[in-house]
């Protein structure tokens, strides 16, 4: 893992019903990072990405752009332990 970090991610906005979990997954693909995406219950959806600062940085940007569906107003996030051995990005239901 050549330095990789870890991140735990909230966005708030029109984030759920508008395909942003599968719009989280390609981008993360897209940019070689790992994980999870999933719904939160308060209409907040929770994401777990871990790659290189390069490669999140583009995530990140990728995400908070969103489309003409996907709105994203606030994306919090704080660095947590790293997954060894992860390889994919998936979407939680």
């Amino acid at each position: 893992m050549e330095n990789n970090i870890r991140y735990l991610m909230i966005a708030q906005g029109r984030v759920q019903r508008v395909g942003f979990r599968n719009y989280c997954r390609l981008y993360a693909l897209k940019n070689n990072i790992t994980g999870s995406v999933k719904n939160l219950d308060n209409d907040m959806v929770q994401i777990e990405a871990q790659g290189t600062k390069e490669n999140l940085d583009k995530f990140i940007k990728a995400i908070k752009l969103g489309n003409m569906f996907i709105r994203v107003d606030d994306l919090s996030f704080k660095k947590i332990p790293l997954k060894e051995n992860e390889k994919n990005f998936i979407t939680i239901y």
